[in-house]
């Protein structure tokens, strides 16, 4: 008996497991021009992460933002490793990568600019 596990429940491992890290968010995916008028319609803006399915194996790319002052890379292996972990863990499916970019800083939450 086969299960077949789609792009969206992948993406979703992947988001949650990002959203239990203190001092990161998923980043907003930039817009080209044509999809800033179909936005209009208030629907949420899609978020920088990206998942490739290859047979059996899984590719994450994900765009981060940081809280100033926090360790970039550390909470970048940190989030890679959790990711690999949690989607590995949840669907049988092997990670083969977890591509983490740094897309821009936030101020720490409670921090007024």
């Amino acid at each position: 008996m086969d299960v077949e596990i789609s792009k969206s429940v992948l993406t979703d491992i992947a988001a949650t497991t990002l959203e239990g890290i203190e001092g990161i968010e998923v980043a907003h995916a930039s817009l080209k021009v044509g999809e800033v008028l179909r936005q209009q319609g208030g629907a949420r803006r899609p978020r920088a992460l990206k998942v490739t399915r290859e047979g059996q194996t899984v590719i994450i790319d994900v765009g981060l933002n940081v809280e100033y002052g926090r360790n970039l890379v550390g909470l970048a292996h940190q989030a890679q490793r959790s990711v690999c972990e949690n989607v590995e863990l949840m669907t049988g499916l092997k990670v083969k990568a977890v591509n983490v970019t740094v897309l821009g800083v936030t101020l720490p939450k409670g921090a007024s600019a």
